[in-house]
């Protein structure tokens, strides 16, 4: 193999993920030359439907998911958060990059924080997750659709069209724009995306030819994280588009996740807290995602769903 293609979205920051992965295979000795390669994916061709409204599979992946198994690329990377938590028949997750900051942010025109917006500002975001647990916090926001990437929302927040946004942490700091951060939101404020500020690297399911260049790159403590994360929001049948946060750390042999589902008016509100040895990260997802359940999230997310299906079939 004498080049590695990495396929990658046109973003500025899928871009400075490329770049970021695209520079430590550089580092590895023998490692072939590195190109990168830009894809059109759904999510980026279509600025009009809300996030929310979509089903979220494959709205940011389909198009790469097909260039790698074209073979018109031999690795792709990804933002964790945007992938499935099962992953695509003949696609495996070789790699995850050590996790950026996972909380959101919230950015706003004066630099004020959450508790000195003025009743009723406009809150631009198109995650329900966040307006979710937004909700919980300041019932008196309106909340308005924010799509397109972060200099995008960025421009249209100082164009007046919002009083505040709230984007990634992990995201402005990649694109040194963490001055912009008016308050970062903690876990409890506004619990984070699963997966969210960890970056992944997929390649064809079998091919140990990349492997080999991809698999030094993996980050242990991130994987494991993300391993107890993922395996939460698979139990609860829930994709990148409903109110679920989940953020596990590691300690020494342990892996801590706490999870929290809220509804879309921020009422029902449920938290768990699970810790598991990381060799057993997917079972402390689960046992995590079980508790929620029995909690009532199923009728929460149900809620949900139906809101979604409501809106995708106008």
């Amino acid at each position: 193999m004498s080049v590695l293609r990495i396929g990658t979205r046109g973003s500025a920051l899928a871009l400075w993920q490329a770049n970021e992965v695209a520079r430590q295979l550089r580092a590895l000795p023998g490692v072939p030359t590195v190109e990168i390669i830009t894809i059109k994916t759904q999510g980026d061709l279509n600025q009009v439907v809300p996030l929310w409204a979509t089903d979220g599979k494959g709205f940011f992946t389909a198009e790469l998911d097909r260039a790698l198994l074209d073979k018109d690329v031999d690795l792709v990377v990804h933002s964790l958060k945007d992938l499935t938590t099962i992953m695509p028949t003949g696609i495996a997750l070789s790699a995850v990059l050590e996790r950026e900051d996972p909380r959101d942010a919230l950015v706003t025109r004066g630099g004020v924080g959450l508790k000195a917006l003025p009743q009723g500002a406009s809150l631009g975001t198109s995650s329900l997750r966040r307006r979710a647990f937004l909700a919980r916090l300041r019932p008196d926001l309106e909340h308005l659709e924010l799509r397109g990437n972060v200099p995008t929302r960025l421009r249209k927040l100082d164009d007046g069209g919002y009083d505040a946004i709230i984007l990634a942490s992990a995201g402005l700091k990649r694109l040194e724009l963490a001055d912009r951060i008016s308050q970062p939101l903690e876990f409890d404020q506004c619990p984070s995306a699963v997966s969210q500020g960890a970056v992944a690297i997929t390649i064809r399911d079998g091919d140990a030819a990349v492997g080999r260049w991809t698999t030094p790159l993996d980050h242990h403590d991130t994987r494991v994280a993300v391993t107890a994360e993922r395996a939460l929001l698979r139990r609860l049948e829930g994709g990148c588009q409903v109110p679920v946060g989940g953020l596990a750390k590691v300690d020494r042999d342990q892996v801590i996740l706490r999870a929290v589902v809220c509804s879309i008016d921020g009422k029902e509100f449920m938290r768990v807290e699970e810790t598991g040895a990381v060799q057993d990260a997917a079972a402390v997802g689960v046992r995590a995602a079980e508790a929620l359940l029995a909690k009532g999230a199923a009728h929460v997310l149900a809620g949900v769903q139906a809101k979604r299906a409501a809106a995708a079939s106008k």
